[in-house]
């Protein structure tokens, strides 16, 4: 199964009230945990629920109790192997990392000796290694605190899809008045692209299935388009700014649709199908200094920096991180299928109760 182009509350009574110090440990947990295990590759079936040892901390990590996981495209690639290429990170037959999942929030129990912005009992939101677990641990520049005012399960789902839309947004240099098309506008990447964009003020238009159009709305875009029956690129409109999400588009088509000196940023990949995976972002690099556009790659980096100022966002009411659905832990198999029906609008989580 491929993931569809446009794809893309717990209590904390048990947090200490007292502050630890740097390198140490609050309620030790278990030597092992409840985890998502992954031990080949595939499409389907290749998940199951079991036992895995709690991961140790390096000196500039530290352990969170998850309370709630994202699910991304970028998972999907890691269950698959896909494109082949990235096998050479990921693991040439199996996955390195058993535990799937990236996206996480929880509470800090434990500290390396390095870390200096966390003490244990802090909330954290961010990116971890093996995120689909009761346990994960996580560098300190990947995580940031948890804004007030959303629950666990919407702090799980901002790293990964929103990092890359406010990187998309500050690559596209969006200002106010601007005319952006947003391609996938309604999965997860799309549902943050979509509400950013709007919150500078651009005119927005999505690009989404049918049943997604009210949904796109909602979100903050002025236009939208059913991708199923109208084409973007038919010349009847063209756009300061094209944000590429959906993955499927040539460069020459998604180039009708910018007006003379606009900016395209292509995000998507083409879920496996060829050696790299981003195939048509090196052609757009390519041909740009050969054309009067303005052709970008997007290669979105982690840092807290930019949990920070989505936090900030979140915080201000400019941005509302959209949970489609909930899964518990022991499907999370059924959440991917779900991920890949695209029927989802933004965002999936996966909770971890105790």
């Amino acid at each position: 199964m491929a993931p569809d182009p446009e794809e893309q509350m717990t209590t904390t009574d048990h947090i200490p009230t007292d502050p630890h110090p740097r390198g140490t440990a609050g309620p030790v947990p278990a030597t092992t945990m409840r985890a998502v295990l992954q031990h080949a590759y595939g499409d389907d079936g290749v998940w199951r629920v079991g036992d895995a040892p709690v991961p140790k901390i390096a000196d500039d990590e530290v352990l969170v109790d998850v309370a709630a996981a994202g699910l991304d495209r970028g998972t999907w690639h890691i269950m698959t192997g896909t494109p082949h290429i990235a096998r050479l990170v990921f693991g040439l037959r199996r996955p390195k990392n058993p535990v799937p999942g990236l996206d996480l929030a929880g509470t800090v129990v434990a500290v390396g000796s390095g870390v200096t912005r966390f003490t244990v009992g802090d909330t954290v939101f961010g990116i971890g290694r093996g995120s689909f677990a009761e346990y994960a641990a996580a560098r300190q520049d990947k995580l940031a605190h948890v804004p007030t005012g959303i629950s666990m399960e919407q702090a799980a789902v901002i790293a990964v899809s929103g990092l890359t839309a406010i990187q998309a947004a500050d690559a596209a240099g969006i200002t106010a008045g601007r005319r952006v098309l947003i391609t996938g506008a309604s999965g997860g990447v799309g549902s943050y692209a979509v509400q950013l964009a709007a919150a500078l003020g651009a005119e927005v238009t999505g690009v989404c299935r049918t049943a997604k159009l009210d949904g796109v709305r909602a979100l903050g875009a002025s236009h939208v388009l059913d991708r199923t029956t109208e084409d973007f690129a038919d010349g009847s409109t063209v756009y300061d700014i094209v944000i590429d999400i959906a993955g499927s588009s040539s460069v020459s088509r998604l180039r009708r649709a910018l007006a003379p000196k606009g900016t395209l940023v292509i995000v998507g990949g083409e879920g496996g199908r060829n050696v790299t995976g981003i195939d048509r972002q090196l052609r757009a690099v390519l041909l740009s200094p050969f054309v009067g556009h303005h052709l970008k790659m997007l290669v979105s980096k982690e840092h807290f920096a930019g949990l920070e100022r989505l936090a900030a966002l979140i915080e201000a009411g400019s941005l509302i991180p959209h949970v489609d659905r909930a899964f518990p832990l022991e499907q999370a198999e059924e959440a991917m299928r779900h991920l890949v029906g695209g029927t989802a609008l933004g965002k999936i989580a996966i909770t971890v109760e105790r």
